[in-house]
């Protein structure tokens, strides 16, 4: 199995809609932020330096969001993060956030590294491709054996 990244999220006030629920588009600051943590602590990627010295970027080109159960302003989530493919100028990851075992929202998401120069988008850099390795999902040990 491929590795995860993790992060307990306190939901706070700012997260909340008048209903005292997060308010959906939180949920995508919250991915952002788990992204950009993932760089830094789970790729050992200086995720500030990539966008602004390395003018590397990495925004959202595909995006689906599952809302199960509303989350409230005193509980802690936890997101999850796993890398479902890895092309050559892409990375596909699924994020869920859930709490006292159940699944509060899921996001599927697919990331492109681009040029901010030239807002083109470029192959992953080979230190972060190398970064990646760990977290590239495994072929299913049964698809491996037919093989």
């Amino acid at each position: 199995m491929n590795a995860t990244f993790e992060r307990p999220v306190r939901i706070r006030f700012s997260h909340c809609d008048p209903a005292g629920i997060v308010y959906f588009p939180q949920y995508l600051v919250m991915t952002n932020a788990l992204v950009e943590d993932w760089f830094n602590e789970g790729l050992n990627v200086d995720y500030a330096h990539m966008i602004g010295q390395r003018r590397i970027g990495l925004p959202i080109v595909k995006l689906d969001c599952d809302f199960s159960r509303p989350s409230q302003m005193g509980e802690t989530i936890t997101l999850t993060l796993n890398v479902t493919a890895i092309g050559r100028r892409s990375i596909s990851i699924e994020i869920v956030g859930h709490c006292n075992g159940e699944t509060r929202f899921r996001s599927k998401q697919v990331l492109v590294t681009i040029s901010i120069e030239s807002g083109t988008s470029i192959d992953i850099p080979a230190d972060i491709a190398s970064a990646l390795a760990m977290y590239a999902p495994q072929p299913d040990i049964i698809e491996a054996q037919r093989s």
